[in-house]
């Protein structure tokens, strides 16, 4: 087997005084947040994709609004275009309750507004030490419901240094509103130290990135791309949109030569219908360039998660997509820690055992007719245009 290129500078920033667990989706993750709400003691903010204010969003308000009313700081930040039906009661209710409350860059109503730059980052932290990453958005199909299994999702819940960068991250979101009368502020320099020295001896690398073309951020990108170059092994990626472009294919066709098996898993039935026909269209290429494909099949597949040689994971928001890569905000967390991500590339394998459908050429070619193949590549073909359409004036800022 041909020898992996040496790590690089893209290794570089990861924190050591972390705690990190592996968060599932569905009830545990609510659970986790809502606990997690519960215990603050003086700030939260939260920062999500979709937030619906059906059962499961009303569960998670409720608990922002009690730890309101005892007097924690909470700074909620919602898309404003896909968290757009909030209705207006509803704010005033939380805006009552003391929750400061505003959505990112609403439709038509931003002085910055780019169209596909969303806020697609789903993020939680607790009095600047406790924190959650992952995909996971505040909505009743993203938990466990009545005759309703939750769709497959995962998160990183985590303590200590990286804590600390996530919330000022979140500040620095928040902040970037037209309203300055309400400023968060990040921890200072004494805080952070208090945090440090109550996590000595927990040494997770863990390291916070980010993607947001236009703010010249393609932290995650480089992650994922470093991860391909440096792998030896295996490498598994579960991505809920996975439409990787030109690039990306390369340097996983670099990573087949070298002997690194790869593994995708994708849904096997998506809520974005021109998404999925466009995704198909890409099945042929890898399959017949070795790459093992699985469709997840128990629920609908949520997850965007990658693990390289038992060794390393990112896990977060980020799609492998040039939406992800070019027009969203993104978040993820890395970590460097064998025994930890050997446990989630274990649960990954054991989920392609249990919980997917492998795709063989074979299947695929007997089962995708000309037309199907004609339609998957005009999906493929319109993605792409949609996404020319709605970045072509995206200028990335100095």
């Amino acid at each position: 087997m041909q020898q992996a290129t040496a790590p690089n500078k893209n290794e570089r920033d990861y924190t050591l005084q972390n705690k990190v667990e592996l968060v599932h989706g569905g009830k545990a993750y609510f659970d986790t947040l809502v606990r997690l709400i519960d215990e603050a003691q003086h700030t939260i903010h939260l920062q999500v994709y979709i937030y619906t204010t059906d059962e499961t969003g009303r569960q998670v308000g409720d608990a922002l609004i009690a730890a309101a009313q005892r007097g924690v700081q909470i700074f909620f930040l919602a898309d404003g275009y896909a968290s757009q039906n909030i209705d207006d009661d509803y704010i005033n209710t939380i805006r009552s309750a003391g929750i400061y409350f505003r959505l990112f860059e609403p439709i038509f109503k931003s002085s910055n507004f780019y169209f596909g730059r969303r806020l697609h980052h789903k993020v939680f932290v607790a009095d600047y030490s406790k924190a959650l990453v992952g995909g996971i958005n505040i909505e009743n199909k993203y938990n466990d419901m009545p005759a309703q299994p939750a769709w497959f999702d995962m998160a990183l819940y985590t303590e200590g240094e990286a804590a600390t960068q996530l919330s000022a991250i979140c500040c620095e979101m928040w902040n970037g509103g037209r309203d300055k009368a309400i400023i968060a502020h990040p921890p200072d320099a004494q805080r952070i130290t208090q945090i440090l020295n109550n996590h000595t001896g927990t040494e997770y690398a863990v390291r916070v990135r980010r993607n947001d073309w236009v703010k010249r951020k393609s932290q995650i990108w480089k992650s994922y791309f470093n991860m391909l170059n440096t792998c030896s092994d295996e490498m598994i990626i579960a991505s809920s949109y996975f439409l990787p472009g030109w690039v990306f294919r390369q340097r996983m066709l670099a990573a087949i030569k070298r002997g690194v098996k790869i593994k995708v898993i994708v849904a096997g039935q998506s809520d974005v219908v021109l998404a999925k026909s466009a995704e198909k269209y890409l099945y042929r290429w890898m399959l017949k360039n070795g790459i093992e494909l699985y469709e997840y099949t128990r629920s609908i597949l949520h997850a965007k998660v990658a693990c390289a040689d038992s060794k390393r994971l990112t896990i977060g928001s980020y799609n492998v997509n040039n939406i992800s890569a070019y027009a969203s905000i993104e978040l993820n967390l890395d970590v460097r820690n064998k025994p930890f991500v050997s446990t989630v590339q274990e649960e990954l394998n054991h989920v392609i055992n249990t919980d997917c459908k492998r795709i063989t050429e074979e299947e695929y070619c007997r089962k995708t007719h000309y037309l199907r193949r004609v339609w998957q590549y005009v999906a493929y073909l319109t993605v792409k245009l949609l996404l020319n359409v709605v970045t072509f004036y995206y200028t990335q800022e100095k």
